[in-house]
C-alpha cells in the first residue's frame, strides 16, 4: 500500500498550528497557500475556501461600498485577506471591512501590518461550515473592539442580519429592503435583492 508522505508546506503548517504564542510577525510569515487564517483564543483556525457564491456576494456588496466610500473620502475598505487585532488577541477577517477616516487619523499611508480594533462596518458573508457559536463570538469581538455596524448576509436564503449591538440583530432585511450606511457609510444606500440575483447573460 503507498505510504501518504506529507510536503514541507503541509509540515510547516502542523508545526505553526502548535504554536501557542502568536506574534504579528508569525501570523504575517503564514504561507500563502490559498487557506483564509484567523487567530481566536490563542488558536490558529483554518476557516477554510468559501465557493463562488459567497466570493460573488463579497464582490458585489464591496464594489458597490467602494463607489461611495472612495469619492466621499469616507475611510479605507478592507476584504477578507485583512485582519485586525482584538484586545483580547484574536486576529480576525471580516469579508468585508470599512475603517471611517477619523480612526486612520495620522497615518500617511495603510501600514503593512495590522490595525487595532474592529472596523467601524463588519459584514461576514455566511458559508456552509460557519456556525452559529462561531459568528456570535465574532460579532461579540467586534463590538468590544469599536465596531459600530455589522451585517451578516445569508447568500442562500436571501436575507441580512443587521447588529448595532452584541445582543441580538436590530434588524432583518429581505429581498425588498435595503441596506443602509446609517451614520457609519453615510450616502450608502443598495437593494437587498441586487446581491442575489440570477445570471441573465
Amino acid at each position: 500500500m503507498p505510504t501518504l508522505i506529507q510536503t514541507p508546506l503541509e509540515n510547516n503548517i502542523d508545526n505553526l498550528s502548535e504554536e501557542k504564542t502568536w506574534t504579528d510577525e508569525a501570523f504575517m510569515a503564514l504561507p500563502d497557500d490559498g487557506h483564509h487564517y484567523e487567530i481566536v483564543n490563542g488558536e490558529l483556525s483554518d476557516m477554510g475556501n468559501s465557493g463562488a457564491l459567497h466570493g460573488y456576494v463579497a464582490i458585489v456588496l464591496s464594489s458597490a461600498l467602494f463607489a461611495v466610500v472612495l469619492p466621499k473620502k469616507l475611510g479605507a475598505l478592507f476584504d477578507s485577506s485583512t485582519a485586525f487585532k482584538m484586545k483580547n488577541g484574536n486576529k480576525l477577517s471580516p469579508d468585508i471591512s470599512f475603517f471611517a477616516k477619523e480612526r486612520l487619523q495620522g497615518l500617511e499611508e495603510i501600514p503593512t501590518g495590522f490595525l487595532e480594533g474592529a472596523p467601524d462596518l463588519a459584514i461576514e458573508v455566511l458559508s456552509p461550515t460557519n456556525t452559529i457559536e462561531e459568528i456570535d463570538t465574532k460579532i461579540g469581538d467586534y463590538f468590544e473592539n469599536d465596531a459600530r455596524l455589522i451585517r451578516v448576509i445569508h447568500p442562500i436564503h436571501h436575507y441580512v442580519l443587521v447588529y448595532r449591538s452584541a445582543q441580538e440583530p436590530d434588524r432583518l432585511l429581505k429581498a425588498i429592503d435595503s441596506l443602509d450606511g446609517e451614520d457609519v457609510v453615510p450616502g450608502f444606500t443598495f437593494p437587498v435583492a441586487n446581491l442575489f440575483q440570477k445570471l441573465s447573460f
